[in-house]
């Protein structure tokens, strides 16, 4: 043992004695050569310098230094660059050379301050020019070194070395640490490639703890910084500690890496597997002669149908190209599966299916009178569009809009059109549809593509001119998703939907014989163009008298059908319905008075089951509250006498017409306040008419300064007009005394509030109405008690026209009011109201404020 000890000794300090003491820095960007380790180094053709050839012939020995990764100034970028650009890597087939071969150049810009100063002492053991130019130098690594002084940096860098040995004691310590290394190596060699046969032997031969370590730190290819760390470590206990840190990392990682290897390759042979066995099996079949497979019967299958179709040519010719790739797709692959739902889409489609019309006007409109109690006009327009279908059945261009509030019967007179034409029936709702994909379709690349609801109803109903109802049509959404409504445009034009293209199908599809019905509630919520292609049919809400018609004719026989009660068991006489419309179902529609006398039969089956002696539930008025609640509505009558600053208007909501009181107070200060929870539009109205009453009474002194001024004139003036402002004229109906209605303007602070305040309003019908409020306000003149208005106000006093005359005729007829002033363009409108609800009540047509004045503030 000693003798070994004293030989190696003696060997090291003969290798150091030969060492010279200034040696030729050569640095390098990749991994190390340790020492004990042989591998190539790579000079480019301009690195290899003449210094450096003649350097080489008088001395084997070189000092290969890693480079720092920092900023190398200006030329950063070119460093790196030129780095990358020049480092090759040669594998050597000798098997003297270690299995890992090292690239080296010395990039442009490296200075002593640019490398590590611990390096690596090598021997040249061979030199080699290569065809290209370069030149391949096989070192041999000697010993560690540093690097104490750089004696010159050009040509060549040159520096003063200080060699370094391995410190390390033989102890049980350092036994432990080479086993626990060469069982590592061993576990890795089973997944990594670079620890084979020949790694393990060298291993072996190893003739120190310390040359084992950096075998086996050469064999990992650590990155630069542990790479640097590694080298610096003299001590050989701290090496393997670290050295084999590193190799439980690389272990990590080579078993994530096998177990996808593993996972993928499974996968693989399992679609593999099911390739070759169904191949065989096709094989076998066919030597037996026995019956084709199931993907041949359906490909055979689709293609007879697609033959006896009557597809059109461009869609039958997209459709075979898609069967003939799917005749090559595997039935395994997913792709398989998409193909083929394309292609039942492409075959279950009617393209030719068609339902006959046949229409017979005489049972339409007897149909239509059964199932829908008034809606005259609606009706009326209905058997119009009948009669054209039957004189011309291939008529197309019509697109219907059934615009009303909720419950009057949209719905199911899309139904009943569809009855009398003989056509089949699809509904869907528009309402809270954002994504444009909807209408569309999506595109087949995705995942779970499926054609939009135009081209799911057509597959549903099997005919291609089914009637379709788009329902809640003002009430489509809009987001990134895109815009249902821009889609809805191509469907809705009669002249772009015969070639409609749904991204899924991709191919053109004929949708006008499609007959289309939209319904709304609010038809300023329908995009301009949108509603431009379609016709517009207006359904207002039922009036009380035609509740009660609807009630006693539909409404209860339902109700009593469905909770198993008769006639005889239940009875609602015309009083409680009518107190049951009027303070429990206000509403235009009939849904809550439904809901309401289904209430009532619920509570008569309770009663009919659990008292023996029941004959008979009829409530009376008084007994509404007690099975309904307390009331829902209260009316509003009519108020007499008012006192200044109060007037009568009329409004429309969406329950209908109603009477409403504007009140205006004075309060300390100046400025015009407005409460009662008014929008946008009625707010600017209200300013407007504030504006104007101020106008016109400054008008009136004004006129009367210009008349005082005549008469005290002592000259002869000639006649002429009193200039006043062109927007405004002195009133019909004077103040009494208008300097003092100005001033009362000018120093009070106005408050006008429309009662209700929880309930938002907005619109400009109430114009006259505030104006009028502020007028008696100001002069302190009361307003008729009897009489109530509607119409919009413009700022040179015109008055203009309103909607919903019908619904406020008919708010102000269970108000007792007998009087209503309205616009004169709205007078062709009380046409609309029935004869009998107008009888015993008087019309104002008004084209000025100036009329509104003398009829509303004239004396009874």
């Amino acid at each position: 043992m000693a003798k070994d000890k004293n030989a190696k000794a003696n060997t090291e300090s003969s290798i150091v004695a030969e060492i010279p003491s200034e040696v030729v820095i050569i640095p390098i960007v990749n991994s190390p050569i340790f020492p004990g380790m042989i591998a190539p180094i790579i000079l480019s053709e301009d690195k290899y310098t003449p210094e450096l050839d003649s350097y080489l012939t008088k001395n084997n020995y070189v000092a290969l230094n890693l480079v720092k990764f920092k900023d190398f100034g200006e030329n950063s970028d070119a460093v790196l660059q030129e780095m990358d650009e020049e480092q090759v890597s040669y594998e050597d087939d000798t098997e003297s050379l270690s299995p890992m071969t090292a690239s080296s150049d010395s990039p442009k810009g490296i200075t002593p301050k640019d490398i590590y100063k611990v390096g690596v002492l090598c021997k040249v053991i061979k030199k080699l020019k290569l065809p290209d130019g370069s030149v391949n130098l096989l070192v041999h690594g000697m010993k560690r070194y540093r690097a104490v002084e750089y004696i010159a940096d050009a040509p060549l860098l040159v520096a003063r070395t200080e060699v370094f040995n391995d410190i390390h004691e033989p102890d049980e310590e350092l036994d432990a640490y080479t086993r626990s290394v060469i069982n590592q190596v061993k576990k890795l060699s089973e997944i990594n490639p670079y620890f084979n046969e020949e790694m393990k032997l060298a291993m072996l031969n190893s003739p120190s703890p310390g040359s084992l370590a950096d075998l086996v730190a050469f064999a990992l290819s650590l990155d630069v910084p542990e790479a640097q760390d590694f080298l610096e470590t003299l001590i050989v206990k701290k090496r393997f500690a670290k050295l084999l840190v590193y190799l439980k990392r690389e272990k990590d990682v080579a078993d994530i890496q096998k177990k996808i290897t593993d996972e993928v390759n499974d996968k693989v042979n399992k679609y593999q597997r099911e390739y070759f066995l169904r191949e065989q099996l096709k094989v076998i079949r066919n030597e037996l002669g026995l019956d084709e497979d199931d993907k041949a019967k359906d490909i055979k299958k689709i293609k007879e149908t697609l033959e006896a179709g009557g597809l059109p040519e461009e869609a039958k010719k997209a459709a075979m190209e898609e069967l003939e790739r799917l005749e090559s797709i595997p039935d395994s692959s997913p792709e398989y599966n998409v193909t083929r739902t394309y292609l039942n889409w492409m075959v279950q489609l009617p393209w030719n299916a068609a339902t006959d019309d046949k229409v017979d006007i005489e049972s339409a409109k007897k149909m239509l009178e059964k199932d829908h109690y008034g809606l005259e006009k609606p009706k009326e327009r209905i058997m119009e569009f009948l009669a054209v279908r039957k004189l011309k059945p291939e008529y197309d261009g019509t697109i219907l809009c059934l615009a009303g509030p909720p419950g009057v019967g949209k719905t199911s007179l899309g139904h009943s059109i569809a009855k009398a034409l003989g056509r089949k029936f699809y509904r869907f709702s528009l309402g809270g549809m954002k994504d444009e994909a909807e209408i569309k379709g999506h595109r087949r690349t995705y995942v779970g593509a499926m054609p939009g609801k135009i081209i799911q109803a057509l597959k549903r109903v099997e005919v291609n001119n089914p009637v379709i109802m788009l329902d809640e049509i003002d009430k489509i959404g809009k987001s990134y998703q895109g815009d249902p409504a821009s889609a809805l445009l191509e469907v809705l034009d009669p002249e772009q939907n015969k070639t409609f293209i749904d991204n899924y199908l991709d191919v053109p599809f004929d949708l006008s014989k499609v007959l289309f019905i939209a319904t709304a509630n609010y038809v300023g919520e329908i995009p301009e163009a949108l509603l431009d292609r379609m016709e517009l049919i207006d359904l207002s809400g039922y009036t009380i008298e035609e509740k009660l018609s609807i009630a006693t004719k539909w409404v209860i026989p339902k109700q009593l059908k469905k909770h198993g009660l008769v006639s005889k068991e239940f009875s609602l006489g015309a009083p409680v319905l009518k107190a049951l419309v009027s303070d429990y179902a206000r509403e235009p529609g009939v849904r809550v008075m439904e809901q309401m006398v289904a209430k009532l039969c619920r509570r008569a089956a309770l009663e009919k089951v659990s008292n023996k002696k029941f004959k008979k539930f009829a409530p009376a008025v008084a007994d509404l509250e007690k099975y309904l609640g307390p009331k829902r509505f209260e009316t509003d009558m009519a108020q007499k006498p008012l006192q200044p600053g109060i007037v009568t208007g009329l409004a429309w909501t969406s329950f209908g017409g109603d009477i409403l009181f504007i009140e205006t107070i004075p309060l300390k200060g100046r400025g015009f306040k407005l409460t009662g929870q008014l929008g946008d539009v009625m707010g600017e109205s209200a300013n407007l008419a504030y504006s104007y009453v101020k106008s016109i009474l400054q008008a009136q002194i004004e006129e009367e300064k210009a008349l005082e001024e005549k008469k005290a004139s002592k000259k002869k003036v000639s006649k002429k007009k009193v200039d006043t402002p062109a927007a405004v004229t002195a009133p019909a109906v004077p103040a009494p005394n208008p300097e003092e209605a100005t001033d009362f303007l000018a120093k009070h602070e106005i408050h006008l509030h429309l009662p209700a305040g929880a309930t938002p309003k907005d619109g400009p019908s109430a114009g006259i109405t505030m104006a009028l409020a502020l007028y008696s306000l100001s002069t302190n003149q009361m307003v008729r008690g009897d009489i109530a208005m509607t119409g919009e106000l413009s700022l040179t006093g015109k008055v203009l026209p309103v909607g919903g005359i019908k619904e406020k005729v008919l708010a102000a007829k269970r108000a007792g009011i007998k009087e209503i002033i309205l616009p004169w363009q709205n007078e062709k409108d009380l046409k609309e109201v029935p004869e009998r609800h107008r009888k015993g009540m008087k019309f104002y047509p008004v084209k000025h404020f100036d009329e509104v004045l003398k009829i509303a503030l004239k004396s009874r």
